[in-house]
């Protein structure tokens, strides 16, 4: 199906989520409520009166070419099991709720959550195919467009995501057994122009940031060189974000632009450099030889203007008073979202965060910025109550610590000065 007439659907069904909310809400708890948004989200047909809306096929179609790249844009893997679920995230989620809230009334909040989150992860789904139509970027805007519905007026209050480029990154930010996609993917991400790849790179720096930051932690006890070998996937990416928030800090630079625009490069600049800011200013390593012409553009850039970016960086050294993104550690991006919409699913009010927003500190607004480390907290809470074993010992997958970000920062600065 073109991508067009896919998006056409998508929409179809946000135009009546009154109607399957209403449906939904007319059952007797909010168990049997959820089972009744279980059949659409299962099988992806939607009655609505007589009307019928059939997205099987596409999700069918779409979630197959990027299962063949080694992508699951929908469904999520059991490290347990060591397998990926049958069950498509938003269905896992919904799982949950019913075992967590079942015999409760009918909560249209939750409902109504349930179902964005739904229609979002359609969306995810979309965001991978943008490229098979021959026009990116007129696809990635049409997402653009559906995601400003999906969280606008008439939606459930939850938020996902800021654009179609977050809701990619939201879309494979966990684990693969076959990485060979996430290549793929780059490999299109670098054919967009300049406005959406700047606009990758920059969220990537902090997806990257955070979660190369909690492996260095956790996974590899604070040894780089494991790290660099055990992420032939994340550090292509890491480095493309690398390059492209130089690329923009110089062009900035250049034009004598000061301000929030060139404040949010830097802020981005730093958080991808955290992980191991060696990599982009010493010698090349194995990992990333393939792509080393684009780590030397970075180099260089970087070495040429360290001096003023060592004085812009402290601007964003991470303290208790503010919430930082350095301080922000997880395993996988998408879990972030999954725990948010969790904790509003539970207490009924879902959070007006995206995992956008938790990647930068902007605005300096104290509301937003206790708003941010409130959530950040909780889902530390949830990691610590049910934590993985990591290395022998159970660890917590999602962590903000101030004292933590400060350390890293200082290591960064060291690192990104010798």
């Amino acid at each position: 199906m073109p991508f067009a007439d896919a998006c056409h659907l998508v929409h179809a069904v946000m135009a009546v989520r009154p109607d399957i909310l209403a449906h939904a809400g007319a059952a007797r708890n909010l168990e049997h409520g959820l089972l009744r948004l279980r059949d659409g989200m299962r099988t992806h047909v939607w009655h609505v009166g007589s009307q019928r809306l059939d997205l099987s096929a596409v999700v069918a179609d779409y979630d197959a070419r990027s299962r063949a790249e080694g992508l699951h844009a929908l469904n999520d893997w059991d490290g347990v099991a060591d397998r990926m679920n049958d069950d498509t995230i938003a269905v896992d989620v919904l799982e949950f709720v019913v075992r967590q809230r079942g015999q409760d009334a009918a909560d249209p909040v939750a409902l109504a959550v349930l179902l964005d989150y739904y229609l979002f992860y359609l969306l995810a789904l979309l965001s991978l195919r943008a490229w098979d139509g021959g026009d990116a970027e007129s696809d990635l805007g049409r997402i653009d467009v559906l995601l400003a519905e999906l969280q606008g007026p008439a939606g459930s209050g939850q938020r996902f995501a800021d654009d179609a480029e977050a809701t990619a990154l939201i879309a494979t930010a966990h684990y693969e057994l076959d990485e060979r996609g996430y290549a793929i993917l780059l490999d299109r991400v670098q054919s967009l122009g300049p406005v959406r790849r700047t606009r990758t790179a920059l969220q990537h720096c902090a997806a990257m940031g955070s979660h190369l930051r909690f492996g260095f932690e956790a996974t590899y006890a604070r040894d780089t060189i494991k790290m660099r070998n055990d992420n032939v996937a994340d550090y292509p990416w890491l480095c493309f974000a690398v390059a492209g928030a130089a690329d923009e800090y110089v062009r900035l630079s250049e034009a004598g632009q000061f301000g929030h625009g060139r404040e949010v490069v830097v802020e981005a600049l730093l958080n991808g450099l955290t992980p191991d800011a060696r990599a982009f200013v010493g010698a090349p390593f194995a990992t990333l030889v393939p792509h080393e012409a684009e780590r030397s553009r970075a180099r260089e850039l970087l070495l040429a203007h360290r001096a003023q970016l060592r004085e812009e960086f402290e601007a964003f050294r991470p303290t208790s008073q503010r919430y930082s993104p350095l301080s922000f550690f997880f395993n996988f991006s998408h879990n972030v979202v999954k725990g948010t919409i969790v904790d509003g699913l539970l207490r009924s009010d879902p959070w007006p965060v995206t995992l956008t927003d938790l990647f930068t500190s902007f605005p300096h607004d104290p509301d937003v910025s206790a708003s941010r480390t409130a959530l950040a907290t909780v889902l530390m809470g949830y990691a610590r109550s049910s934590p993985q074993t990591i290395r022998g010992t159970l660890m917590p997958v999602i962590v903000y610590d101030p004292a933590t970000g400060r350390e890293s920062f200082g290591n960064t600065m060291r690192k990104f000065m010798e």
